[in-house]
Order: C-alpha cells, then sequence, then structure tokens
C-alpha cells in the first residue's frame, strides 16, 4: 500500500478529500498541520465560546491507496488549478493489521505512582493503590497524552479528593472528571460546548464504572459552586471565563487551570488576580498548570 499526503488550507482540505474518497481512494484522513506546535488549533470551539472554524487552519489530507500508480492516477484526476502545484509526499506502508498497528502505538500512560490511563486493548496491571482509567485514544478529544491533561491529572492525583465535588469546565472527553472520582472525589459534574464531547463523557464514565452527569453550559447541575473547578482549554478562551469560572469555584476553595503556554502564564495570572490569586503549579513540555485558591471572606 502507499499513503499520500498533501498539506493544504482548510477551504481546499474537505474539498480535496471528498474528491479523493469519490474517485476510489481507500481511506482518507484529516491532520491539523500544525499538530503539537504553538499554532495548534483546536477543532470545536470552548465552553461559552462559538467554534472558530468547520476545520484546522491547515490541513495535511492523507490518503491510501493499494499502490502508487492507482494513486497517482486518482490525484491526477483532481483539479490542477485548486491544488496550485501543491507537493505530494508519497510513503510506502506495510500490509499489516490496521487495527492492531494502530493500537500498538498506544501504550498505558503513567500520569503518577497511583494513576495510569490505559487503552481499552490492554489488561490493566494490578498494583496496590494503583487507579487504572480506561480510555480510548480519540481524534477529538483529550487522552492523558498531551502535557496539559497529565499536569492537571497530576495535581488531581496529589490533591486530598476524598469527599470533594468537582467541576470540569470544557471536560472533552470527561478525563479529568472521571479520574477525579476514581481518585476519591464524592461528584464530578462535566461541561462543555460539544454535544459530541457531553456524549464521549458518558460513554468514557459508563466504561469507568463511575457516574458523570455532564452537558452544555447551561446544565443545571452546572449552576452552583464547587470545592474544585478544574479547566483545561486554551489561554484566550480561559481569560474570556474568567468570572464564570472563580464564580464556580467556593470560598476556600481550588481553581486549577492548564492549556496554557509558559510564555502566557503571567498574562492569564494577571488576568485573574481580580478573582483568584493564581501561581504556577508545574511546567511541562513548555505548557503549565495554574492553581489558586480562592479566598474566604
Amino acid at each position: 500500500m502507499i499513503q499520500a499526503k498533501l498539506t493544504l488550507p482548510f477551504e481546499l482540505a474537505d474539498e480535496v478529500s471528498d474528491a479523493l474518497m469519490e474517485l476510489g481512494a481507500l481511506a482518507v484522513m484529516l491532520e491539523d498541520a500544525n499538530a503539537d506546535s504553538e499554532d495548534e488549533q483546536p477543532l470545536f470551539g470552548e465552553p461559552g465560546m462559538e467554534p472558530e472554524s468547520a476545520a484546522w487552519g491547515l490541513n495535511h489530507v492523507v490518503a491510501l491507496f493499494r499502490n502508487r500508480h492507482e494513486g497517482e492516477q486518482i490525484l491526477a484526476e483532481l483539479d490542477p488549478e485548486a491544488l496550485n502545484g501543491v507537493p505530494v509526499e508519497f510513503t510506502e506502508v506495510p500490509q499489516e493489521d490496521w487495527v492492531r498497528l494502530t493500537q500498538s502505538q498506544f501504550d498505558s500512560i503513567p500520569i503518577s505512582a497511583k494513576l495510569w490511563i490505559v487503552p481499552s486493548w490492554h489488561t490493566p496491571e494490578s498494583a496496590d493503590g494503583r487507579i487504572n482509567l480506561v480510555l480510548d485514544p480519540g481524534l477529538a478529544f483529550g487522552t492523558g497524552s498531551h502535557p496539559t491533561t497529565a499536569l492537571c491529572l497530576r495535581w488531581l492525583s496529589e490533591f486530598p479528593l476524598q469527599g470533594q465535588d468537582v467541576l470540569d469546565y470544557g471536560c472533552g472527553s470527561g478525563i479529568l472528571g472521571i479520574a477525579a472520582l476514581k481518585l476519591g472525589a464524592s461528584e464530578a459534574v462535566g461541561v462543555d460546548i460539544d454535544p459530541q464531547a457531553v456524549e464521549s463523557t458518558a460513554y468514557n464514565a459508563s466504561n469507568n464504572g463511575v457516574n458523570m452527569p455532564c452537558g452544555l453550559p447551561d446544565f443545571p447541575l452546572a449552576k452552583r459552586q464547587f470545592p474544585v473547578v478544574v479547566a483545561n482549554i486554551l489561554s484566550n478562551p480561559l481569560k474570556v471565563l474568567a468570572p464564570s469560572l472563580c464564580e464556580h469555584v467556593e470560598a476556600g476553595g481550588q481553581l486549577v487551570l492548564s492549556g496554557v503556554l509558559a510564555r502566557q502564564a503571567e498574562e492569564v495570572i494577571a488576568h485573574y488576580r481580580t478573582w483568584i490569586p493564581l501561581s504556577v503549579w508545574a511546567e511541562r513540555d513548555g505548557w503549565v498548570c495554574l492553581h489558586g485558591q480562592k479566598a474566604v471572606l
């Protein structure tokens, strides 16, 4: 098999990928061309904000063909003016079991001594005090491998959560709220602007044997204050949401924020200073986790 990759702006990416499928490509997928960089862009909007776009600004269009001859024939049928001389990168792909190959790329992720993220096709290892969070890798939602998610999970695993209620704002896969429940929280509630995230959270919570109510930003169960509020989003939405997030934190409660680059930390801290004083709790791979405690008046 052969894989062909083109890099295209979002105006062309969907059109070209649809055309490739209609012309006979075995499979086509879109990837963020700026993934794992400062220009990485969330595909979905953040809580309280409208989606920025329906696709990434710059996309890798990756198509699979039986052989290079077939790939070149199909690509030749695309509109040459639309592609405007975009280079095509061909890569040989071994004939293998695709499911097993994909699954083999994702191993268990140790977050702390007691918390691990385990894909469902792995057999969780038994160890005294070890908590296994079962979560499969996906395209749209966090799985614990990104530094910001791992930082929030580390904070949750180190904070005494027994008897605490937790709000996971911008929950995505629900990973933070589910982890909080498995770590001893009495309740976790999720909020996200994307209905697919709400469905994903419900599925993952059920798959981990916990109950985590989740809904859109007007979700009734989230309209109160919590001892712990966690939001792993991005710096700009975090600044927009500052009054709302701080209002959700009860007096003496904890606020944990991530999705913030190290160079953005002071700006976000300054934005929250009116409500809750924050500081950098930990840093990893250029990303930070911010933490603060709301004053008791």
